[in-house]
């Protein structure tokens, strides 16, 4: 496959060299380009020999001189140069199959592209990656790859992924590991299936790669949608303990043969089982925030920080500050917290039940904008509401729900402003800067 270039930027490398917008480009000093790995892979040397189709199909030898790592200026239709690859599993926990019907479009897809894995931190499966991109990987020496593992069990992979291909591709975990490419690991658990035991035998072959650098290990998230769908529960407390207990075991034997805990639970699985959440120390360099791993302690640390550097509101002032229920209790912690040195500050909490997708889920970024209106309706919310940067699609206008934040506004009557899950940045939007 090739690639046709969108358009060349003015006085780049690409333009100095006489490429044309609607060219294909084919290679790079005899190399394939495929799509925006092999582009920026190959753009980087000082001396570039293109090989580009014109609109006639007629060949052309472009010569390019540029700095080392200087962008070559050249712009794709798509950020990929391809189609983004869909997921081809049925796993029994997948979330968006627990989607209610109605959501916009993008919801719905499912992501499982190797190439979204290197750039963006996206996790793949493995079933979806053809031999000509786990040679270029070993070639390229991508790093990190994030692979969604969740057993090392071959015949249960399959059973769990709903793909009989799941289980063999793990071969190509330990392909990659064996030759040096660093992998990060996820593991969604369910209770009955993937713990107790089969927990054991994936850390136990996991941490034995080298090249493994961090294990996340989060609880399955049930919606109320799930008719249909194969038959799972939550976590109880004592389950979520032996989780806890077991990934405990495993990362003090990282910590004292590597150096590196590298396995850690999800804080979900601290509240459920209604254990003290580690100390900002215990995660390294917080390397597995987006699986929600460490989240509670980086925020309680950053706060307890500037809390004591920030100063107070330069006047009264009253807000409030919505969430969903698992993040509640340390949320008002920190208003408190600050409310006790600034006596000026008044901070209402407020914990949103999730109506829209069922109870069992309480985490923040999955609080919709209908469910914030419907229960802050009426509420005491003071001059500005606080809530979750999570909430909102990466654009920062949307819920969920597709209710933006304007009608959120509208709706309650008073300034919305999404904070980012920063400790300092918290302090600062209760301080009103």
């Amino acid at each position: 496959m090739a690639v046709i270039i969108d358009s060349v930027q003015k006085g780049s490398p690409a333009d100095r060299a006489g490429f044309k917008a609607g060219e294909t480009l084919t290679a790079l000093n005899g190399h394939e380009i495929m799509d925006v790995l092999d582009y920026r892979f190959y753009q980087d040397e000082t001396r570039l020999t293109a090989e580009v189709l014109d609109s006639a199909g007629e060949k052309r030898v472009l010569h390019v001189v540029k700095r080392e790592y200087e962008d070559l200026g050249l712009d794709f239709a798509t950020y990929l140069m391809d189609k983004q690859r869909s997921c081809k599993n049925k796993c029994v926990f997948c979330f968006i199959d627990q989607l209610p019907p109605g959501l916009r479009e993008s919801l719905y897809f499912k992501d499982d592209d190797s190439r979204l894995s290197f750039l963006f931190g996206n996790y793949i499966t493995l079933t979806n990656i053809t031999e000509h991109e786990v040679e270029r990987i070993i070639h390229m020496h991508i790093s990190p790859i994030n692979i969604s593992v969740h057993t090392t069990n071959p015949e249960l992979r399959v059973k769990m992924m709903h793909n009989r291909f799941a289980g063999e591709r793990l071969e190509i975990l330990y392909r990659l590991a064996e030759a040096g490419i660093r992998i990060n690991c996820q593991l969604v658990l369910c209770p009955g299936w993937n713990d107790g035991e089969e927990l054991e035998r994936t850390l136990r072959d996991l941490t034995a790669l080298e090249s493994v650098g961090c294990i996340a290990a989060v609880p399955v998230g049930l919606t109320k949608y799930r008719e249909n769908l194969t038959p799972l529960r939550l976590f109880n407390k004592e389950e979520a303990a032996a989780v806890i207990d077991c990934i405990d075991r495993y990362g003090a034997a990282c910590l004292e043969r590597t150096g590196s805990r590298r396995v850690y639970a999800a804080d979900e699985f601290y509240l459920i089982a209604g254990r003290q959440i580690p100390d900002a120390a215990f995660y390294e360099d917080f390397a597995l925030l987006e699986n929600g791993v460490g989240l509670w302690a980086l925020l309680k640390s950053e706060a307890a920080d500037a809390i004591t550097d920030e100063p107070a509101p330069d006047r009264p002032r009253e807000i409030s500050l919505a969430t969903g229920a698992s993040a509640y209790p340390l949320l008002r912690e920190l208003v408190d917290r600050a409310a006790a040195k600034w006596h000026n500050l008044v901070g209402h909490v407020y914990a949103i039940r999730n109506d829209f997708f069922g109870p069992t889920i309480n985490v923040a970024g999955l609080v919709t904008g209908g469910d914030l209106i419907r229960q802050l309706r009426g509420k005491p919310l003071g001059e500005e509401l606080l809530i979750p940067a999570s909430m909102l699609r990466h654009e920062g206008d949307l819920f969920l729900d597709d209710v933006s934040l304007a009608d959120v506004e509208r709706e309650l009557q008073v300034p919305v402003r999404p904070v980012p899950n920063d400790g300092y940045a918290l302090m600062a939007a209760l301080a009103g800067r």
